[in-house]
């Protein structure tokens, strides 16, 4: 576990989502809510029609400096949410977080990516963002493009990619850019199982080198061979945090209820 100063921090995070909202008033669909409702003997109220819930909740957490930080839960549980808002790609409704460092993120096809330009132009903007001169983009653009396993599709538009090789290109980038802080959501997800096994090697050569990382997984055996520390979330709540054999038990306890219901969190507004 990382020893140095406080790399990510968070305080009090919380993010609401609205489930409608004014703009959708007179749509088909809450004219048949509404129909459902009176069906039922129910007038429609306010709170029918502008519902929101909570995706995270009073979320306190701080991450050292080359800490690899296992995030746990069922879908559903906030996880997701919580790297976005670390990536800024969404703000969060409530707190505070608080990054040293640059960072990099792996997240879902097609984050930080333009659909219409190459996979080449989509590298110089990744490195560009992350504060790299050109010209160090482009000695890395070869041991990229090799990593990803893209070969000659390096020039061609990326809404033209498989989903496997948006996400190779994705974490090769990521893996050959100096940030310091790195996101990562399902590294299972970036390709066959021998592109994976590739993948998990250079993320432990990463972690290796000081890296401070959030890593969110379903994969047990790769979260206690990477991970320092764990948290579990559910229902955007912080349910548990430190030990990781310890979180994977929670973790597997919470699976064996099967998923988490819908709207769950919700709260009518």
């Amino acid at each position: 576990m990382g020893t140095g100063d406080v790399a990510v921090s968070l305080h009090g995070i919380g993010k609401r989502y609205r489930l409608d909202d004014q703009r959708h008033r007179g749509s088909l669909a809450e004219a048949m809510q509404r129909g459902l409702l009176r069906l039922g003997g129910r007038t429609p109220g306010p709170g029918d029609s502008a519902r929101a819930f909570w995706a995270l909740c009073g979320i306190d957490l701080r991450v050292r400096e080359g800490e690899v930080l296992g995030i746990l839960g069922r879908n559903g549980s906030g996880k997701s949410t919580l790297l976005k808002i670390l990536a800024r790609i969404t703000p969060p409704t409530e707190g505070t977080a608080e990054l040293r460092g640059r960072v990099a993120a792996l997240l879902e096809v097609g984050t930080g990516f333009h659909p219409d330009l190459s996979g080449r132009e989509n590298v110089y903007l990744n490195g560009s963002i992350l504060g790299l001169p050109r010209r160090e983009i482009s000695a890395r653009m070869g041991e990229i493009a090799d990593f990803a396993e893209i070969g000659r599709f390096l020039d061609v538009p990326v809404k033209h990619y498989s989903s496997g090789m948006f996400l190779r290109l994705a974490f090769a980038v990521l893996a050959h850019m100096d940030a310091e802080i790195l996101l990562i959501d399902e590294i299972t997800a970036v390709g066959d199982a021998g592109f994976e096994r590739k993948s998990l090697a250079k993320l432990r050569q990463m972690v290796g080198s000081g890296r401070t990382v959030l890593y969110i997984s379903h994969d047990m055996h790769a979260v206690r061979s990477l991970c320092d520390r764990c948290v579990v979330l559910d229902g955007g709540r912080l349910r548990d945090e430190g030990d990781v054999d310890r979180c994977i038990r929670v973790y597997e306890m919470l699976c064996a209820r099967g998923p988490l219901a819908p709207g769950r969190h919700a709260a009518a507004e």
